[in-house]
């Protein structure tokens, strides 16, 4: 079955990761499918327009870049995705550097190695 995505990440910074994502979830073997719901623009209602689409979704893969820790709106969604009892993974932007965990993460939480395989299982509930 096919699992429904949302990607929160830093919009400032890693963008471009999120298009990696985005990608990989159009290959042939793909369990999961995304829509592109980055909300671009802040408004005064996009903590309520993340919360529908995170709560239409399946799981919340989270990508960690090196300035996540900063990144209130990233925070905010994991947040929403906890309460919502949407399943969500970190997953380790770049393979250099340190990736950093949203400040809304718990400390137990893992920090995922990005391989394609790796995606899969986690896509899949392995964690």
């Amino acid at each position: 079955m096919t699992k429904r995505a949302f990607i929160s990440f830093d919009y400032d910074h890693d963008v471009t990761l999120k298009e990696f994502l985005v990608g990989q979830a159009k290959l042939p073997d793909s369990p999961f499918e995304i829509h592109d719901w980055s909300i671009k623009v802040a408004s005064a209602d996009w903590e309520e327009r993340a919360r529908k689409r995170i709560r239409a979704s399946d799981v919340v893969p989270v990508i960690c870049g090196l300035h996540t820790d900063t990144a209130v709106g990233v925070s905010k969604e994991l947040q929403i995705a906890r309460d919502e009892g949407i399943p969500y993974f970190l997953l380790k932007g770049y393979k250099n550097g340190v990736a950093k965990k949203p400040r809304a993460a718990d400390s137990t939480d893992k920090v995922y190695k990005w391989t394609w395989d790796n995606l899969k299982l986690l896509i899949g509930g392995a964690r």
